[in-house]
């Protein structure tokens, strides 16, 4: 009797063992079938878009913040956003630059322009005149994080406190905005969060490492939070990465390419309407010019020597080599 009872529960353990181990197996290959399946949709989906672009959204009456608004991109961003309808909250640390905008806002388009005179690396000025700005004008719906700056000296020769701000407002200023309108954002489940970043945010710079520092964090940063937002089920906050070579703005005036052809200073008239155009279709990664996406790929899968060796034909070692530039101001 005895004997038999120890071999029922050990068959019983062996039977719940053996479901257990079917249903583990049977989950492991459904989900993979629909990760297959989902991959064939999207890879699909993606060759058709190559073809046929998605369309446009409509951005008029979206409240639009653009931090470096008074100069550069910031300013031409500005203005091809209010062509299209949308209302222009313009933050920069130049006042006269900001005022300027709005100027020729209204001048242009004949539409008013808010203006607010922010440092974007203090993080308690950015909540009180995030606060401000709900007042008047109401919550942000397009919030683009363009405000930039670069000391364009080698590591050693950077005083720390440049470094700190090119930190500051480079990527921590980008913490302080989300948290100030993004939760609007998600209440409503509808925005757009807008990261100006760089090309510099992708492959290390020689004569760049603050900045590249200050950029790769922005990129990791944005995409970490459309990951969160996804996670969240909030589908209708949309992220974009803008990850441009250098723009010819003054920024980074003095900096070279050895191949224009391949990789060329960016007209920013181009850049905005790039920048512009994939706000409108969602798109979330913008690398300018193309070549960027095949460095990229190349930077993943050749071996480091090689790597190097073609980033010496290609120049980039002296890209900063007769660099400039402003001091400051957006990029």
């Amino acid at each position: 009797m005895c004997c038999s009872s120890v071999f029922s529960q050990s068959f019983i353990s062996w039977t719940k063992f053996t479901d257990l181990f079917i249903i583990i197996i049977m989950n492991f290959l459904l989900e993979t079938l629909q990760v297959l399946l989902m991959s064939l949709v999207y890879s699909l989906e993606a060759f058709v878009r190559f073809f046929i672009p998605p369309r446009k959204k409509n951005v008029t009456e979206e409240i639009v913040l653009l931090t470096g608004a008074g100069s550069g991109i910031g300013r031409l961003m500005a203005l091809e956003f209010a062509r299209l309808g949308a209302r222009l909250v313009l933050w920069d640390i130049n006042e006269d630059g900001n005022k300027e905008t709005s100027r020729m806002i209204k001048e242009t388009h004949g539409a008013r322009a808010y203006t607010y005179t922010c440092d974007c690396s203090d993080r308690e000025e950015v909540y009180r005149i995030a606060n401000q700005v709900k007042r008047e004008v109401g919550d942000i719906t397009i919030l683009i994080n363009n405000a930039g700056i670069v000391t364009g000296k080698k590591f050693m020769e950077s005083p720390d406190s440049l470094i700190e701000k090119s930190m500051e407002v480079n990527s921590l200023a980008h913490f302080w905005m989300y948290k100030a309108f993004l939760p609007a954002m998600i209440a409503a489940n509808h925005g757009h969060l807008v990261s100006i970043a760089s090309s510099a945010g992708l492959i290390g710079v020689n004569g760049l490492a603050d900045y590249c520092a200050s950029k790769f964090a922005a990129v990791g940063f944005a995409e970490s939070m459309a990951l969160e937002l996804l996670a969240m089920g909030c589908d209708g906050v949309k992220t974009t990465i803008v990850c441009p070579f250098f723009i010819n703005t003054g920024m980074f005036d003095g900096a070279n390419t050895k191949w224009p052809r391949i990789m060329p200073i960016l007209e920013p008239e181009y850049a905005c309407r790039k920048i512009v155009d994939a706000v409108r279709r969602e798109q979330v990664y913008v690398y300018m010019p193309r070549s960027i996406y095949i460095a990229i790929v190349l930077k993943n899968l050749l071996p480091t020597k090689m790597g190097v060796l073609l980033g010496e034909y290609l120049g980039a070692f002296n890209f900063m080599a007769k660099f400039k530039g402003h001091g400051k101001k957006s990029k």
